[in-house]
């Protein structure tokens, strides 16, 4: 098992409610040039959750159970920030007071924490719930390897990746590997503690080429060349490893989100293909 810091890592509740599907125009325009209107991000998605797919959707950017948000700015800022994939959720208002679920990613621009929770809570959970977060994780390290860093995955379940040391390097399972090339939307952020940035899905050929269409919500992944110590950087030999959040999208530069976990400026990181890695595996 990876030796980290955890005793040390900070666990702290924040608080979101359940947000409603926003949108700024009727409709949005494709990169094939087709205007459509279709469900986007926010409220409660009842069909699809954790593990299940999330391109082909008739849809755009949807996000997988819960959206949330907080009404404050500063307070959403530090809700975005300090909540971690795997971190426990619990409903504190309306009927479904009480139930338990944890947080599976995070999404820039709107700015949504997305919670799991299993399809009876759904059916309770009303627009304007209040969830309670107990954020736990930013701030972890690895003892082990300085040059990788961690952010926004929970301790525990940085734990159960069956990630392999050898030779000084980390051999993580990951669902495909993605090129540099076609990573989008999402680059020139300061830093990616919070959010996402989206994997480009219009080009057919690396679209099979990369096992794209398979792709779940949860899945993990590995972006070549592309460090995220800070905001995401082409640079040859680093690693990234993130969660896929978000749905797939027919927007230009955009496709589905992944939320970084961990990454390295050098070639510590390295995946390794297993078609099951999913968070709702390791969680479940």
């Amino acid at each position: 098992m990876l030796k980290t810091n955890k005793a040390k890592v900070v666990r702290q509740s924040v608080w979101g409610r359940v947000h409603h599907p926003t949108m700024r125009t009727a409709y949005w325009v494709g990169s094939d040039g087709k205007a459509r209107i279709l469900p986007m991000m926010g409220g409660i998605t009842y069909d699809f959750q954790i593990g299940d797919p999330c391109m082909g959707l008739m849809g755009d950017h949807i996000e997988p159970g819960v959206s949330t948000k907080n009404k404050e700015l500063n307070e959403d800022i530090a809700y975005n920030h300090l909540a971690c994939i795997g971190n426990e959720a619990v409903v504190v208002s309306g009927d479904a007071k009480g139930a338990k679920g944890y947080v599976t990613g995070k999404h820039g621009g709107i700015e949504h924490v997305m919670i799991y929770f299993d399809k009876d809570t759904l059916e309770k959970l009303c627009i304007d719930d209040n969830i309670l977060v107990k954020a736990w994780g930013q701030g972890l390290t690895l003892n082990d390897y300085p040059l990788v860093s961690v952010m926004n995955i929970d301790p525990g379940l940085l734990e159960k990746l069956d990630i392999k040391e050898k030779d000084g390097q980390l051999y993580v399972p990951v669902k495909t590997v993605v090129p540099a090339r076609l990573m989008g939307s999402g680059l020139g952020s300061a830093e990616m503690k919070s959010g996402d940035y989206d994997i480009m899905t219009r080009d057919r050929k690396a679209f099979k080429k990369y096992n794209l269409g398979s792709l779940c919500f949860g899945d993990l992944v590995f972006i070549e060349d592309h460090a995220n110590v800070y905001g995401p950087d082409f640079k040859k030999g680093a690693g990234s490893v993130g969660v896929i959040i978000h749905g797939d999208s027919f927007l230009s530069g955009h496709g589905p989100g992944v939320t970084i976990i961990l990454t390295a400026e050098k070639d510590i990181l390295q995946p390794i293909i297993d078609p099951t890695a999913n968070i709702a595996k390791y969680i479940k």
